[in-house]
């Protein structure tokens, strides 16, 4: 039996271990898992330290806010990891906390006869804000898993001999047979697909305007939240929603039902383009992560199904301009515009085929067992 730590800090992260741990499950592996994750880790029977998803935050200052708070994890985790001694650490996504992980990690094992293989599930996005962490990551990691095409390539040229495997997006596995309506036609009525986002502090920021937009467009709204706690909060910020249709989780189903999308930069965008629903970005945060943010990333878009097109295919507003008019403008065009419509599913349709196809998760968990067994 294999004895391996997951870290995992965040909601999308939390699948996508459950989704390894089952495909290495599925290949005869037998693994005795504990760490840090969230509730589907939990009820998959992963032994939990930390629900690292319960504190979950986005941007560079919310981060030093809760510098304290997260340290406490650390040196927990830390001391987790040193007592059991597994023979593989994996690591998915939650780059802040995770290369600091690795790191520690690192130069607790020297010199000593424990070394765990160190393993990061989906890149962090250096090639997007911090490519001088490349050198730090191909030292102390052994293999990294990507889930984008162009990554391989991008680390060969900066860390040759990098082990980089593109073992493919998971959504290709989550969601392998979907049949999509003719983009010329619209529902009637017409439906808005609301996407906040999942954590506390993204739904305060982004669904108030995304509320004043939808009052100015000629579609019913429907918001998607990842848990009931999250639907009792936008109750309790506006009123008014409870009245609305909010569903819990299923994005594929209500995805289905939309003609269009408002959502929250992140994963969720991605999903949208799977499920080919035209979708306008925003993203809101402090003005001090944003003035960071513009100081350090490195790419020309924040929503990942722009970046793989290397073009804006979904509308990005940020900031001040993700202003209910502007959002409400953005979603009209693609409302009223049937060809701009077409355009948009020939530009997803390309994106979807260049994510690697079925088997994604067996693929990872085929790398994993044999780092393993080396």
């Amino acid at each position: 039996m294999s004895k391996i730590m997951f870290m995992v800090g965040e909601t999308s992260g939390d699948t996508l271990a459950v989704e390894l741990l089952d495909a290495l499950r599925a290949e005869g592996q037998e693994v005795e898992a504990f760490g840090a994750g969230g509730p589907k880790m939990k009820k998959a029977g992963i032994d939990l330290k930390i629900d690292l998803s319960e504190h979950a935050v986005i941007g560079i200052w919310e981060a030093v806010r809760n510098y304290r708070k997260f340290k406490g994890f650390f040196d927990q985790l830390l001391g987790l990891a040193l007592k059991k001694k597994p023979e593989a650490i994996i690591c998915i996504d939650n780059p802040g906390f995770n290369l600091r992980f690795v790191k520690a990690i690192g130069k607790a094992t020297a010199g000593t006869d424990w070394n765990p293989k160190i393993i990061y599930y989906i890149s962090p996005q250096l090639w997007a804000w911090h490519s001088s962490r490349v050198r730090q990551i191909s030292e102390d990691v052994d293999l990294l898993l990507s889930i984008f095409p162009f990554e391989k390539e991008w680390y060969a040229k900066r860390a040759p001999g990098f082990p980089v495997e593109f073992v493919g997006h998971p959504l290709c596995d989550r969601y392998p047979d979907l049949e999509f309506r003719d983009p010329k036609s619209i529902h009637e009525p017409r439906r808005l697909l609301l996407l906040p986002g999942s954590r506390t502090k993204e739904l305060s920021r982004h669904l108030p305007v995304m509320v004043q937009a939808a009052k100015s467009i000629k579609a019913e709204p429907l918001i998607v939240l990842p848990n009931e706690s999250m639907a009792a909060q936008a109750r309790l910020l506006i009123p008014e929603v409870a009245d609305w249709d909010i569903q819990i989780g299923h994005l594929e189903g209500a995805a289905g039902r939309a003609d269009v999308a408002i959502a929250s930069s992140g994963t969720v965008t991605l999903e949208c383009a799977w499920f080919r629903v035209p979708t306008v970005v925003l993203y809101r945060t402090s003005w001090i992560t944003y003035l960071l943010g513009k100081l350090f990333i490195k790419v020309k878009h924040i929503a990942m199904p722009n970046v793989l097109a290397e073009r804006e295919v979904f509308p990005e507003l940020i900031q001040s301009a993700a202003s209910p008019g502007n959002l409400a403008r953005e979603v009209n065009r693609f409302l009223d515009d049937s060809s701009r419509r077409v355009e948009l599913r020939e530009e997803l349709d390309v994106i979807a085929d260049s994510l690697g196809g079925k088997g994604a998760a067996l693929r990872a968990a085929r790398c994993v067992i044999r780092i393993l067994k080396n």
